[in-house]
């Protein structure tokens, strides 16, 4: 023990420092060390309900803790630390099936959204239809109807087909759950489920106006482009063994993504928060598919 020391004081005195500031480093390492294992549990913690969410967003979730553990730490530092642990996420390029068909004889209507301003949940929706890939090539079809005010997803449907059948009943869901009645429109793509017969009378029917993309440009709609990418970036896996286990996915990740995950588009609030806000919400970016005003600081 002796000898140790003395072999201690040894290398202190050549590198120049001494002891009390070589055990004071050692403190300091053992207690970064443990501050970084409680931020990775943490993480871990919040991927076990959103498997695939991103470090800024994990960030921006972790905060209270960092600040409760006294946790120094930035976003370079927090990639870092995903990178030296294997955790940060990789995206996959899969081939996709083609969802809208724009070239077809049924009546297209202009788009109506291009200066609106949003004020209150139910005054904009947005749908749009995306694919679950199932095995052997083959695929789900999953309509979602958002709003564009909270960003909620108020209507949902998993199909087997591209009929009009499950943008229909994803309708349906929001038309049930429509919490203010005043002007509302719709807005989705040139595809035939939304020119088909039965999706327009049912908007009409409900005194719904109707909007459309000129363009096959996916900027044109924006937001549902948008909680199509976090639903399937984030929430649900590359792959489901049947139509059956999808679904049961779909809806645990609509619920996550509507109670639990918070947006940068709505000042960091839940979409169910959100939903039942008035006024202008407060956005960390600007969307380019239409304007919003922005809260007065």
């Amino acid at each position: 023990m002796q000898r140790s020391s003395r072999g201690l004081r040894e290398v202190c005195r050549l590198l120049g420092y001494s002891r009390q500031a070589y055990y004071q480093y050692q403190k300091s390492s053992v207690n970064q060390s443990f501050k970084e294992d409680l931020v990775i549990q943490q993480v871990i913690r919040h991927r076990e309900i959103q498997p695939r969410v991103g470090g800024r967003k994990l960030l921006e979730m972790m905060e209270p803790f960092i600040k409760d553990h006294t946790i120094e730490m930035g976003r370079d530092q927090l990639f870092d630390l995903l990178r030296n642990n294997d955790l940060l996420i990789r995206r996959k390029k899969r081939s996709k099936p083609l969802t809208t068909d724009s070239n077809h004889w049924m009546r297209k209507y202009p788009d109506m959204i291009r200066a609106i301003v949003l004020n209150r949940a139910d005054e904009l929706w947005v749908s749009d239809i995306t694919y679950i890939q199932l095995p052997k090539r083959e695929f789900g079809y999953l309509s979602l109807v958002t709003d564009a005010y909270s960003r909620k997803i108020v209507g949902f449907c998993m199909n087997h087909n591209l009929s009009a059948d499950g943008p229909v009943s994803a309708l349906k869901m929001a038309l049930k759950g429509r919490i203010n009645t005043g002007s509302l429109i719709h807005h989705s793509d040139r595809g035939t489920q939304y020119c088909s017969d039965a999706y327009v009378s049912l908007l009409i029917d409900n005194r719904i106006g109707i909007s459309m993309t000129q363009s096959g440009n996916p900027k044109d709609n924006a937001i549902a482009e948008r909680v199509n990418g976090i639903l399937k970036q984030e929430l649900l896996k590359d792959v489901y063994p049947n139509m059956k286990q999808a679904f049961q996915a779909v809806a645990s990740a609509v619920d996550i993504y509507n109670r639990v995950r918070m947006h940068s588009s709505i000042n960091m609030m839940t979409p169910e928060k959100a939903h039942t806000e008035t006024g202008p919400i407060s956005r960390r970016w600007k969307s380019r598919s239409f304007k919003q005003k922005q809260e007065v600081s």
